[in-house]
């Protein structure tokens, strides 16, 4: 039988052992730190991808072209979805109502191609036809809004319908229903075919 001197001496051993024995099960159950992640690299505004000759096309249900984009060269940024255009045009058709085409210099496209920015001898025409006569309107800046089917611009404009010449501060063409507004010191002349028997759109 151990005599009391070496219990006591043999306790802090024993003691010591029980502590390191606990924290190292305490280890164990703690979980572990979440391992360090790169920091995620922001995307720079440079361009991922090109296209020359581009060209895209939506189709409604039927399988007939509402609009067609095309342009001389395209070019695609990685931040902001965006693309640049050289040469741009764009088409709208809609049954029964005449063609508009929409040139420029250059124009910029968003991701999802919902807005397109026409810049630098923007120019908006529709055929004639369907009681009509043609319409040009020309600016330095034509944004045109595709799913509402909707151009503007808060920029000097000219618009010709026939022979009748309007000039303006700012515009709102909407194509579906084909209202033309006109915004800010409107001046202009309209042709007596025009106001006596021309049609108002």
């Amino acid at each position: 039988m151990p005599c009391p001197g070496k219990l006591a001496s043999l306790l802090p051993l024993v003691a010591m052992a029980a502590f390191a024995g606990i924290t190292y099960w305490w280890l164990l159950q703690a979980p572990l730190p979440p391992a360090q992640q790169a920091p995620k690299q922001a995307k720079r505004h440079t361009a991922d991808y090109f296209v020359e000759n581009f060209s895209v096309s939506e189709l409604d249900t039927t399988g007939t072209t509402q609009y067609r984009l095309t342009a001389k060269n395209m070019v695609h940024y990685e931040d902001d979805e965006n693309s640049d255009l050289t040469q741009p045009a764009m088409r709208m058709f809609q049954r029964q109502k005449p063609t508009v085409t929409a040139t420029a210099e250059r124009a910029t496209v968003n991701g999802d191609v919902s807005i397109v920015d026409l810049y630098d001898h923007a120019r908006i025409l529709r055929a004639a036809g369907y009681g009509d006569p043609q319409m040009q309107a020309d600016s330095q800046h034509f944004r045109v809004l595709v799913n509402d089917d909707v151009i503007e611009t808060e920029k000097p404009v000219r618009l010709q319908r026939g022979p009748s010449v309007m000039t303006a501060n700012g515009m709102n063409y909407n194509n579906v229903t084909r209202e033309m507004k006109l915004y800010g010191n409107v001046r202009g002349a309209i042709a007596a075919s025009d106001i006596n028997g021309g049609s108002s759109k």
